[in-house]
């Protein structure tokens, strides 16, 4: 924001160039200075206690990398930042390695988890067209209403079973508090029109379907799981989609694979609340910045059916089982054990969903060949050419990694001869390669956009050619799909 305010021009010419998209750069033009001038002097003024909070761990780091030398703990809590005392334990690991262990629970009961922060920006969709999530701030206009809500009140789960259920609209501008000043905009984002009703699957046997991403639908008469919900709006537009209409009236089980913003979505998930009955996640390593326990991230803002799930652990169903499965690379090589690829076997049928994992070693699919045996269908992305570790993972850091070594640890799937080798190992009938983030409404997630010379287009092209002449039926999935 500081470098907007000081030179728009930087910003609005960077953005010119479709490869700077997911960079630092604000996408508004030089009228919005003042409005960002203001956004700076709010943040410092209400995010002071967090901005204290990150300088006390940017001082604690510096403590550990100065004075724990390998000699007992025990002396140097006295130095902990008074901030931070009581949150934290003081930690080696096996090679003498200093480091900081959250105490996760505590904070979210603390002054530090603020609910006054959240809030929820309405406005009507006409275009998939939206400025890169992580640099450009939303500001408040005639056409977007903001509600100061916290993401864990009821009354987001009234409005968005509206989508189906009617209610007067006094009785839902009551429940959200809406100002009269705002009536007007509010009641624009209704209708009197009766939507299409859901409609649960009741053919034979089982139905998938892709809505985009890494997004998939499992589908039989007993059970639904929804794996990484990203869902599209509905509007008129040339890419085929499904949105939020398609899906059944309940949703039994959601499977979030990791946290990376493209998989677990709050915009999605917050809309789909009142749907769900149990959402699966990765268990955590527990207290590191890097790796947050996304059980008590979605506890804390609402979600009370959250179940974690470690590597190999089953959880039965209706016609069959869940199982998850472990997942490497695609995280800059750090220690995140939030993240799993799902198995799911129904119906004698075996569908395996490995997200964004990078085959670094292939000896592990012989391994899991050993307790899942062939498969069926294999989902897989190839979203080979990633972004740096610090294009994530760098405002955790307090001291920035040097670049030849940022630009080695990079966010990378699988590429074709990867893929092909998870393919030689689990002999699946079917390969679909998703997770792509090509679907125009991803963008302003991934800031993706591939071009026939892009590598991760080349490596897909590839790798679907060698599987269909192997009489495999494979695809890369774009916009929607249904697979029986």
């Amino acid at each position: 924001m500081r470098s907007f305010v000081s030179a728009p021009e930087v910003h609005v010419s960077a953005l010119k160039n479709p490869a700077m998209i997911g960079g630092p750069f604000i996408n508004y033009d030089a009228g919005k200075v003042p409005a960002i001038k203001r956004l700076i002097d709010e943040t410092l003024t209400e995010q002071k206690l967090m901005l204290e909070f990150a300088e006390a761990i940017k001082a604690l780091d510096q403590m550990l990398i100065n004075d724990a030398t390998g000699y007992s703990m025990a002396t140097l809590y006295s130095k902990i930042p008074d901030l931070l005392k009581g949150y934290v334990e003081l930690v080696y690991d096996l090679r003498d390695n200093p480091s900081i262990r959250f105490l996760e629970g505590l904070l979210y009961q603390s002054k530090f988890y603020n609910t006054g922060s959240q809030s929820m920006a309405l406005s009507e969709i006409n275009s998939d067209s939206r400025s890169f999530v992580f640099s450009t701030p939303r500001l408040e206009s005639d056409q977007c209403l903001v509600l100061d809500l916290p993401f864990e009140r009821e009354a987001l789960d009234e409005l968005f079973r509206m989508k189906t259920v009617p209610q007067p609209i006094e009785y839902i501008r009551d429940a959200l508090g809406i100002d009269h000043a705002d009536e007007s905009l509010f009641n624009t984002f209704f209708t009197e029109s009766e939507p299409d009703l859901p409609r649960d699957f009741d053919g034979e046997g089982v139905r998938i379907r892709y809505f985009g991403h890494a997004c998939i639908l499992i589908e039989t008469r007993e059970v639904n799981i929804l794996v990484d919900p990203v869902i599209s709006y509905k509007y008129k537009d040339e890419v085929e989609r499904q949105t939020y209409a398609d899906l059944p009236e309940k949703i039994d089980y959601v499977l979030i694979t990791h946290t990376h913003q493209d998989h677990m979505m709050f915009e999605t998930l917050l809309q789909l609340r009142h749907k769900i009955r149990n959402i699966i996640v990765p268990r955590s390593s527990g207290g590191d910045r890097v790796d947050p326990s996304a059980r008590l991230i979605l506890r804390a803002v609402g979600f009370n059916n959250v179940w974690e799930l470690d590597e190999l652990e089953q959880i039965e169903v209706p016609g069959g089982y869940i199982m998850g499965c472990p997942f490497l690379g695609e995280h800059g090589d750090l220690n995140v054990r939030t993240k799993l690829a799902y198995y799911v076997c129904l119906l004698g049928k075996k569908i395996f969903a490995v997200a964004d994992s990078n085959n670094l070693e292939s000896r592990l699919y012989h391994h899991l060949r050993e307790i899942i045996g062939e498969i069926d269908l294999l989902f897989i992305g190839m979203e080979c050419d990633g972004a740096p570790m610090s294009w994530l993972y760098g405002p955790l850091m307090t001291k920035p990694l040097i670049r030849k070594n940022d630009q080695s640890r990079r966010f990378n799937a699988s590429t074709c001869e990867n893929g092909m080798a998870i393919v030689d190992i689990l002999n699946p009938k079917q390969v679909y390669i998703y997770a792509m983030g090509q679907e125009p409404w991803c963008s302003f997630l991934t800031s993706i956009r591939y071009t026939e010379a892009s590598q991760p287009i080349i490596e897909s092209n590839k790798f679907v050619a060698e599987c269909l002449s192997r009489g495999l039926i494979a695809e890369r999935l774009y916009g929607c799909k249904s697979i029986f």
